[in-house]
This record gives structure tokens, sequence and C-alpha cells, in this order.
């Protein structure tokens, strides 16, 4: 499928059809994955002359409900800012991406342009892994709202559910090992995983625990060994804290998730700084989020879900007209 460049203006310019690109998923993760043809908004029409003005285009590689709705959304959000400061900025740069996915992130990323990216709907081991083949100067002019969400708040959420400050234990592959010195810093019980090392020799070092819990990394979470997974903590009495709230309702406990209008909400926050200031913030979790709990899990596992833990959220502020 093409794709299309829109402005405010209803210019429209065919551009090349993307391949089918994205990370192993756990589950059906919509929010982690999107896929092939490439949509691009802009505020205004092109001009020859750059230092006139300020662009953004939104990159995406499918055309499935979800995306539109990601990309009605954002444009409704960034339009406004773009309208606002249109002349002398802050920044020398004047293209700002914002890719929807990890198949439009490794697009972008693949341009050489002058430019600044926010990546979205991606997690945070895809998106390290591609800002990892970037020269470090390069990689500076990227950021991103990570798809999971914050280890964080997945901990506050582990303390309000068991109403005490429980046992918890996280898997870590190579590519959630940068999470390791904060989590040992909040006294969760880190195990490494190697690469292809058995999911059942791993659960047997998590030892006596109350939660595992569980972060986006491929080496550790497939749609193959999730069910052991279950299966093994459910017989320990071990509650599961996700990734996406298809997890809880596939067998984890609970999660904290984000919506589509959560995150893009964070993402106009990030926009709306640089193009005031010129400042582009490191990559980030989720801002704004809210809990979903499985009531069938928790009663099994003898939790007694307080109503705290249910009504946990930080939710985006209201978006005015």
């Amino acid at each position: 499928m093409g794709s299309r460049l829109r402005g405010n203006d209803g210019v429209c310019a065919r551009t090349s059809s993307l391949r089918r690109q994205g990370p192993n998923a756990v589950l059906s993760l919509a929010a982690l994955m999107f896929a092939t043809s490439a949509h691009a908004f802009t505020t205004r029409d092109i001009k020859p002359e750059p230092v006139q003005g300020y662009r953004f285009q939104i990159v995406t590689t499918d055309d499935s409900a979800i995306t539109r709705r990601i990309v009605d959304d954002i444009t409704r959000r960034l339009v406004p800012v773009f309208a606002v400061f249109r002349t002398e900025l802050a920044q020398h740069r004047r293209m700002l991406y914002v890719t929807v996915g990890p198949a439009a992130l490794r697009d972008v990323a693949q341009r050489r342009c002058d430019c600044v990216v926010v990546s979205t709907f991606t997690s945070s081991q895809v998106v390290r892994s591609i800002l990892g083949t970037l020269p470090p100067a390069r990689a500076t002019s990227f950021t991103a709202v990570y798809a999971e969400p914050a280890p964080a708040d997945q901990l506050s959420l582990v303390a309000l559910l068991y109403r005490r400050t429980p046992r918890v234990a996280a898997i870590l592959g190579p590519d959630t090992a940068f999470l390791k010195p904060m989590l040992e810093n909040e006294r969760v019980n880190v195990v490494q995983a190697d690469p292809d090392e058995d999911i059942n020799r791993l659960l047997g070092q998590i030892g006596q625990i109350d939660v595992l819990l569980a972060l986006p990394d491929s080496a550790v979470y497939n749609t193959e060994n999730f069910r052991n997974i279950l299966l093994s903590t459910y017989r320990h009495k071990q509650g599961v804290i996700g990734f996406s709230a298809d997890m809880v309702k596939a067998g984890a406990l609970a999660t904290t998730y984000s919506e589509v209008e959560d995150i893009n909400a964070q993402v106009a926050e990030i926009v709306a700084s640089y193009v005031a200031g010129g400042e582009l913030p490191a990559p980030q979790f989720p801002r704004y989020f809210h809990t979903i709990v499985n009531e069938g899990v928790a009663r099994s596992l003898d939790v007694e879900v307080p109503d705290n833990a249910r009504n946990f959220a930080r939710p985006a502020p209201a978006r005015h007209p």
C-alpha cells in the first residue's frame, strides 16, 4: 500500500510502500507492533526556505483502525502546537517526525535528515536496539514514549494490591538488562537470563517471592512459554504483573496500561516543549495510565483487591478543543 503526505491545505504526495517489520511480540500486543504503509502529515506546505516555519510528519506502516485512531488524535494535538510556533524558533532543526510502531522508527532511523524524532508505540527494548545502531550524535535527536508501563508504576500497583511491600522478582534478558540498577534499587530480585535459557530453570531461580514483574523482553516472554509461566507461578501462589491489558486477560494478575490518548498527550507535551525551547528529553515510559485487574486470578491467589488498587491511575489532562 502506498502512503500519503498531507498538509492542512490539502496537499498530497505519494510515497513508497514500506516492508513489514517488527519485534518478536509477546501475545497480540497491538500497542507494541505496527507494520506496513507510511502516512505523514504536515502543518503546512513544503517551502524551499527552511528558516521560515516548522513542519512535522507522522509516519506509520499500516492503515489499521487503531493506527488511524492514533494518527487522527495526535494530529489534532500537534497542529495547534505548530500553528503557534512557526517563525523564529529556539532550535535549528525544522522537521519533526512522530513514528508509530517499530517499523516506522526503523524507516526514519535509516533516513538522512537534520530532524528530530519522537518514537511511539514501540517497546523500550526495540527503541534501544534501533538507536544503538546509530552514531551517538544522531541518536541524541531521537526520543520516545515507550509502549509498555513504567516499572515504577507497576511496583506501586503491587504495593497497593498486597497492602504491604511484597517480595518481587523480575527476569531480565539482554535487551532489558538496562533496567537492572533501577529494579535492584527498588529491592526487586533480578534474575539475568541468557539467550535461549530454559524458562522453567529461570522460574526456579526466583525463589520464594510473591510477585513476578513481567517486562517486554522477547528473550524471556513469548507466546510459547507464557502459558508455562502462568502455570508455574499459579502453582506457587505467585502473581504475575503483566505489561499489557492482554496479558491480564490471559491470566496475569494486573497491570497498569496506557490508552492511545494517554500516550499521545505525553507526546504532545514533549513536542510542545521542544518546539518552544529546543530541549529534547530522553526516552521515557508512559506518564499517564489506568489499571486493569483480573479479579478471578486475584481470588485464586487469595489477594483481596482494594479499591485504591482498582482505581490506581494517572489520567492525561483533558484536551481542549
